[in-house]
């Protein structure tokens, strides 16, 4: 678990962290994954994270794959990535479905839904493109 202060956004699903011991943490959001600053809406993606996170007190449950520290982020009692699905700006990512228990699954489905039906943020585009299929054709 890491306790911090968000101090930068690079995309839609990676924040800066300062640790209570004044490290700097880089944290992918577990569970989504949001479209690439490049790609289309992936600069509203960064701008929907940052709206969220920015400056907060963040608790971050983590586990270190390859390197990197996937997390669930949460403010209180709100899920960041579910709230970012909710929103629009990121899809529910079916490469993280062994990370998360079968309750989180179905919450991140339903959101997921839920936004597509709604047209929200992403989903207002006619086709949009899954950030994995976008990077790798």
């Amino acid at each position: 678990t890491i306790n911090g202060r968000v101090y930068g956004i690079a995309d839609g699903d990676t924040l800066m962290v300062l640790d209570g011991a004044n490290r700097q943490r880089k944290i992918q959001l577990i569970g989504i994954d949001a479209p690439a600053l490049t790609q289309e809406f992936g600069r509203n993606a960064r701008t929907a994270l940052s709206a969220r996170v920015s400056d907060q007190s963040v608790r971050a449950d983590c586990r270190r794959v390859n390197s990197t520290d996937l997390c669930r982020v949460w403010i209180g009692e709100k899920d960041i990535a579910l709230e970012l699905v909710r929103a629009g700006a990121a899809w529910w990512n079916p490469q993280h479905t062994q990370l998360q228990t079968p309750q989180e699954r179905a919450d991140y489905q339903q959101a997921e839904f839920n936004a597509k039906i709604r047209r929200f943020g992403l989903w207002d585009s006619k086709n949009p493109t899954p950030p994995w299929q976008w990077r790798f054709p």
